[in-house]
């Protein structure tokens, strides 16, 4: 039973992720409700200090997604102000966030990850920094924002990484392009829940399959081989520590059954995972008997500081 009762859920932000946030946030929110809490909904602006200071909460749940809320700012802004939070810590959350040096720490942990490199977007848009395919990433966004695939036989980079409109950071990452399907594990404290599949019949699981309606299908649990499931939960289990991750995380993974080969990538891992009751993270604790609000009552009751 946990002693907090009035809680703030922090939603919407200043990130490229601010409309899921606001969905992720709300659902949360009248969980909390209906479980019983004061819930105070707090869009994260720039005067969120202020706006906490005066609501005084028990417990801040954090319903942000991306830059400024998953990133390791508003955990560190917690910390400050000592209210006891949700997720993932400053560390944790910062190293996930930047997708190079979540794969340094993965790759110190042993575990697979595709070959990358790190360079100017400018210098990506001119040629092809390596032999297509390859996959073209911000290096601190979610959602698959930004994200391109350059295809085998495709002449030029995409013209965007050029444009002043770009506002993904001038670094990117350009990642080998790995086959196969796209497989999610969440990490509930120490423990995978499940293995889900994501089908989507658009180019790849970007912002429009993720969110639009009828934008992927998920199968939960997975049709794969048993040991290619266990596979995959052990290493979300172990990425989910090399990262120092607390509370729940997911981790997104390519798996290359192609030309017989059967072979498991990670990808990144997901401090903030998306919290609707249609999310893959909800959808794998119904998987496993657990309800929409007990899954947020115990990610709130989780939270502290010090994380």
């Amino acid at each position: 039973m946990t002693a907090f009762k009035h809680v703030a859920v922090l939603l919407g932000g200043r990130s490229a992720e601010r409309e899921v946030s606001l969905v992720s946030g709300r659902a949360c929110a009248n969980a909390l409700r209906e479980e019983g809490f004061q819930v105070t909904e707090i869009d994260a602006g720039h005067d969120l200090a202020e706006r906490l200071r005066a609501t005084k909460p028990d417990a801040a749940f954090n319903a942000l997604h991306g830059r400024w809320g998953e990133d390791g700012c508003v955990q560190g802004l917690l910390e400050i102000l000592e209210i006891p939070y949700t997720h993932s810590g400053v560390l944790a959350s910062a190293l996930a966030m930047h997708k190079e040096r979540a794969k340094a720490a993965f790759r110190a942990a042993g575990l697979p990850v595709a070959p990358s490199i790190v360079i100017d977007r400018h210098r990506a848009a001119s040629d092809h920094p390596m032999e297509p395919p390859y996959v073209v990433k911000p290096l601190n966004e979610g959602s698959s924002v930004g994200v391109y695939i350059i295809r085998k036989g495709d002449n030029r980079p995409p013209a965007a990484l050029a444009s002043p409109n770009w506002n993904f950071g001038d670094e990117v990452m350009i990642e080998e392009y790995v086959p196969g399907r796209e497989l999610t594990v969440a990490v509930m404290g120490d423990r995978a829940l499940a293995v889900t599949e994501i089908v989507t019949q658009l180019e790849f699981y970007d912002y429009d399959a993720k969110y639009a309606p009828g934008g992927s299908e998920h199968v939960v649990p997975a049709k794969i081989p048993d040991v290619t499931r266990h596979e995959a939960m052990a290493l979300a289990e172990r990425a989910h520590v090399a990262l120092g991750c607390r509370g729940v995380s997911r981790t997104d993974f390519r798996y290359d059954d192609t030309a017989g080969r059967n072979r498991l990538i990670v990808l990144e891992v997901n401090t903030q995972p998306g919290m609707t009751s249609t999310s893959l993270v909800p959808e794998q604790a119904a998987y496993k008997g657990m309800s929409f609000r007990a899954l947020v009552r115990w990610i709130l009751e989780d939270a502290s500081c010090g994380r």
